[in-house]
C-alpha cells in the first residue's frame, strides 16, 4: 500500500466518520436512543476515529521512513478492521439486524492484529 493511498484512505475514513457521526448524533439520535443503540453507535464512531488517526500516522511515518514497508500490513489490517468492526455496528444501529453484532468481533480481531503488526514492524526502527 502506498503512502499516498494510506493518507487518502485516512482522509476518507475521517470525512466519513464526521459525516456518519453527525448524522447519527443529530439526525438519528431519537431513533438510536429509542432502540438503545446510541452507545453502540458512539463506539463505532470512536473506534473508526482512533484507527483513522493511527492510519494517518502510519502514512506520515512511511513518508519519512519508506523502508518500513511492513507498516503496509498494519494499514491493511486497520482498514479492514474499521470496515468490519465499525461497519457492522453501523449496520446494526441503522437496520436493527442483530446478527451484525456477531460480525464486529472479526473486525476487532483485525484491529488487534494491526496493532501487533505495528509492534512487529517497529522492530525495524
Amino acid at each position: 500500500m502506498t503512502t499516498r493511498l494510506i493518507i487518502q484512505l485516512a482522509a476518507l475514513l475521517g470525512a466519513l466518520g464526521v459525516g456518519i457521526g453527525a448524522f447519527g448524533a443529530h439526525g438519528l439520535r431519537p431513533m438510536l436512543e429509542a432502540s438503545g443503540r446510541f452507545d453502540t453507535f458512539e463506539t463505532a464512531v470512536r473506534y473508526q476515529f482512533y484507527h483513522t488517526l493511527a492510519l494517518l500516522a502510519i502514512g506520515i511515518l512511511l513518508q519519512v521512513r519508506p523502508e518500513l514497508r511492513a507498516l503496509g500490513t498494519t494499514a491493511w489490517l486497520w482498514l479492514g478492521g474499521v470496515i468490519i468492526f465499525s461497519g457492522s455496528l453501523y449496520t446494526l444501529c441503522f437496520t436493527g439486524i442483530t446478527k451484525m453484532g456477531a460480525v464486529a468481533p472479526v473486525g476487532g480481531l483485525l484491529l488487534i492484529a494491526g496493532w501487533i503488526s505495528l509492534l512487529l514492524a517497529a522492530r525495524q526502527v
